[in-house]
């Protein structure tokens, strides 16, 4: 069997496997969390209407551990030998799981508990991410830089998983654009695996989180998935896609960013929960969460094209991010306008 042959064999089969695993994996997490009585009962700063079980990314995350794991003992001369995630990186994301496990379960891990645990856990990725990852900046601020944009990606990720079937979606079209772009950009043949893996461990994790969801990702989903969600956008970057990397999560950014400053200067403190985003507060005024969703996913598609435009042709990378930019702004507009004018009141996290 040819090298392309073998590629292609390995690619379909762990993509295949990771949408199964991930699918399985979280029908047999909603059925635990049913038979233990872990419900998240409604309030005034939920998107749900009836008691649903928190916690179900357990089968996603599993599905990427267990996929990149296989590609990295089974098959290092089909995608390129020394480009495996490192097993430090595969470690960390399954302790951030257990750690976010424990608290969706029992609610009891402070803000700054958890925020430390992310620390750590970007402190130890560190040392996978090439240099030359921000134009040119010297070693010490390129860490530090790439440490911050970590964090805040892994926090983001959790606060953009609000209403139904929203971080599923996000993560097929973040996952196909890395793939892809790493396909374009002539990447060891691995990175494309992240991709196309995500994406189906995502797509998995959908079937059961769409309209009405039966059960949403809690931290143990969101904390692992932003942590290796924002690893590949940064192994992207640092293979010349920094455009593709700001593009692809542009929404998520968006919206999260802009939401926390403003809560900032209000002088709302930042880690209480809330239903103040863009798209929560849109969903809840149109009564229909798929709506807002659909609405992102279009956005996604001109978002991955403007980054296979930037990855093909250099000199558009930043007339790409510019029209990215306008068009995520046009759509937060969109989603601001159709949104209640009245925020409910702060609650803090349970």
């Amino acid at each position: 069997m040819s090298l392309e042959a073998n590629l292609a064999l390995w690619l379909g089969g762990l993509t295949v496997a990771a949408f199964v695993i991930s699918w399985l994996g979280t029908g047999l997490t909603l059925r635990f969390l049913r038979l233990i009585g872990a419900l998240e009962s409604p309030n005034h700063r939920s998107s749900h209407t009836v008691p649903t079980p928190n916690g179900g990314g357990v089968g996603p995350v599993v599905a990427l551990l267990l996929t990149w794991s296989v590609a990295a003992l089974s098959a290092p001369a089909a995608f390129g030998a020394g480009t495996a995630a490192p097993d430090r990186i595969l470690v960390i994301a399954a302790a951030l799981g257990a750690i976010s496990w424990i608290d969706d379960l029992r609610r009891n891990l402070s803000p700054l508990v958890r925020l430390a645990a992310q620390v750590l856990a970007v402190v130890g990725g560190l040392a996978t991410i090439p240099p030359g990852l921000f134009l040119g900046l010297p070693a010490w601020a390129e860490l530090t830089l790439a440490a911050v944009i970590w964090v805040w990606f892994i926090n983001l990720f959790n606060f953009m998983d609000g209403i139904d079937g929203i971080a599923g979606t996000q993560t097929i079209a973040v996952g196909f654009g890395i793939a892809v772009v790493a396909v374009l950009l002539g990447a060891a043949p691995i990175h494309a695996l992240y991709g196309l893996t995500a994406a189906a461990a995502a797509l998995g994790f959908l079937l059961w989180n769409w309209r009405p969801a039966r059960v949403f990702l809690g931290d143990v989903g969101s904390i692992p998935l932003g942590y290796l969600l924002g690893w590949l956008l940064l192994q992207l970057a640092a293979h010349g896609g920094w455009a593709a990397a700001i593009l692809l999560p542009l929404f998520f950014v968006a919206d999260a960013s802009i939401t926390l400053l403003r809560r900032v200067l209000r002088g709302q403190a930042p880690w209480r929960a809330h239903r103040e985003h863009f798209y929560q507060r849109a969903a809840a005024s149109m009564g229909d969460h798929a709506a807002v969703v659909l609405l992102m996913v279009y956005l996604d598609a001109f978002l991955i094209v403007l980054a296979l435009a930037a990855t093909v042709i250099p000199a558009l990378a930043w007339p790409a991010v510019g029209v990215g930019a306008v068009l995520t702004a046009g759509l937060l507009w969109y989603l601001g306008r159709r949104a209640t004018a009245t925020r409910p009141e702060d609650a803090p996290f349970a």
